[in-house]
C-alpha cells in the first residue's frame, strides 16, 4: 500500500522511517511546502508535492499520515475523507475541542463510510506494555480499581526552546504537547475522566508557559488519581525513559511512571511488578503480599500503529483510537487549562 506523509518536520520523519522499514507498504509522497522537506524527498527517492491539494489531484494514496501543525489536522483530514482516502491523525485530533467536534461529526456522518477511516495518532494505545496492563486489570487480578499514581518527570534541554521560541510561550509547555499521551493511558487503564483539579509552575524556567503541573483526576469508576508532570525534572520518571519503546532516550529498568492499585492488589507500570493478596480474607496491611514480576514482550509501537492504520485502510479493522478518543482527550487537557486558571475543580460533560 502507498502511504504519504505530509508534515515533514520530527515526528513526520519519524513516520517516513517506520514505512520505510514496513515491508507491506511504501513511502509515496512527502508533503510539505518547505525547499527542505523538497530536497529530502530527493534524497529518499520519492514524489514531492507542495500541498495536500497537490497530493491528491495528481497522486491519491492508499492512506496518508498528518504530522502538520495541530491548527490544520482536522481541515486537512477532512481533505482526505472527501478524497476517499484513509488517514492517520497525530496527536493532538486539533488545536481547540470545537475544531476537534468538527471532525468527529464527520467520522459520525453518513457521508463516509461507517466507520470513517481515521485513526488518531495516539501511537502508546498500541504498545503491548498497555495490552498487558489492560489485560490484568480486565482479568480482575487487582481486584475493583481505587486509585493510580502517575508522573511524566523528565528535563528538556535549554536548546529544545532556543531552537524553537514558540516552546515558551502559551501553547507550548508539556501540559498541551506532552500530557495528552499520559491522559489516553489513564483513560484506556481507568475509563473516563469525569473532573480535574490542576496547578502549575513556570518558577524554575520562569517562561510564560509553565515547566511543572500538579493534577487531580476523578474518573467515572469512581478511581482517583494524581499526576506530576514536570519537563525541567532531572528525573526518569517519564514514559519515555522507563518503557524503551523509543531508543533515542536514556532509559532505566528500575524506574515506573504508573502505579495502578485495586482491593486485591497494585501494578507498577512498566516494570510490570505485581504485589497481590491471593484470598481475599488475607486483606490487611499486616499480612505479606503475593509478588510477582510479569513476562512483558516489547516492540516499538509505532510500527504496530502503522500495521494496524494498514488494517484500517483496508477496512479489516475500526480505528483503535478514533476521532471520539481523540476529542475526549482533548477535552480533558483543556479541562485541565481551565481548573489552573481558575483554580477551581471542572467536570467534564459528555459531548
Amino acid at each position: 500500500m502507498k502511504i504519504a506523509v505530509v508534515g515533514a518536520g520530527a515526528i513526520g520523519l519519524v513516520h517516513m522511517k517506520v514505512i520505510q522499514a514496513h515491508s507491506e507498504c511504501e513511502l509515496s509522497a512527502v508533503v510539505d511546502p518547505t525547499e527542505a522537506a523538497e530536497k529530502l524527498s530527493q534524497s529518499l527517492n520519492v514524489p514531492y508535492f507542495q500541498s495536500l491539494d497537490n497530493l491528491l489531484s495528481h497522486s491519491p494514496p492508499d492512506g496518508i499520515i498528518l504530522a502538520t501543525p495541530n491548527a490544520l489536522h482536522v481541515s486537512q483530514a477532512l481533505q482526505c475523507l472527501d478524497a476517499g482516502v484513509a488517514v492517520l491523525v497525530e496527536k493532538p485530533i486539533a488545536h481547540t475541542v470545537l475544531d476537534a467536534l468538527r471532525l468527529v461529526n464527520a467520522t459520525d456522518s453518513t457521508k463516509y463510510h461507517v466507520p470513517a477511516k481515521v485513526l488518531i495518532g495516539h501511537h502508546r494505545a498500541h504498545s503491548p506494555i498497555m495490552a498487558k496492563a489492560k489485560k490484568v486489570i480486565a482479568e480482575g487480578r487487582l481486584g475493583r480499581l481505587v486509585s493510580v499514581m502517575g508522573s511524566a518527570l523528565f528535563c528538556k534541554p535549554d536548546d529544545y526552546f532556543t531552537v524553537a521560541p514558540w516552546r515558551t510561550v502559551h501553547g507550548g509547555g508539556p501540559i498541551l504537547i506532552n500530557l495528552i499521551h499520559e491522559i489516553h493511558n489513564l483513560r484506556m487503564l481507568c475509563g473516563d475522566i469525569v473532573e480535574v483539579q490542576a496547578m502549575s509552575s513556570n518558577a524554575v524556567r520562569g517562561f510564560e508557559v509553565e515547566d511543572t503541573a500538579a493534577i487531580n483526576f476523578r474518573f467515572a469508576s469512581g478511581v482517583l488519581g494524581t499526576f506530576l508532570l514536570s519537563d525541567t525534572s532531572a528525573s526518569a520518571r517519564s514514559w519515555e525513559q522507563t518503557s524503551q519503546e523509543n531508543k533515542d532516550y536514556s532509559t532505566y529498568d528500575d524506574e515506573d511512571c504508573y502505579v495502578i492499585a485495586g482491593t486485591l492488589g497494585s501494578l507498577s507500570i512498566p516494570t510490570m511488578r505485581l504485589k497481590s493478596y491471593t484470598r481475599v480474607e488475607d486483606r490487611s496491611w499486616f499480612k505479606p503480599f503475593h509478588t510477582d514480576t510479569l513476562e512483558l514482550q516489547r516492540a516499538d509501537p509505532l510500527m504496530l500503529q502503522l500495521q494496524h492504520f494498514l488494517g484500517v485502510i483496508q477496512g479489516e479493522i475500526s480505528p483503535l483510537v478514533s476521532a471520539r478518543d481523540g476529542l475526549q482527550n482533548l477535552q480533558v487537557v483543556e479541562a485541565i487549562a481551565s481548573a489552573i486558571k481558575t483554580q477551581q475543580a471542572v467536570k467534564l460533560v459528555a459531548d
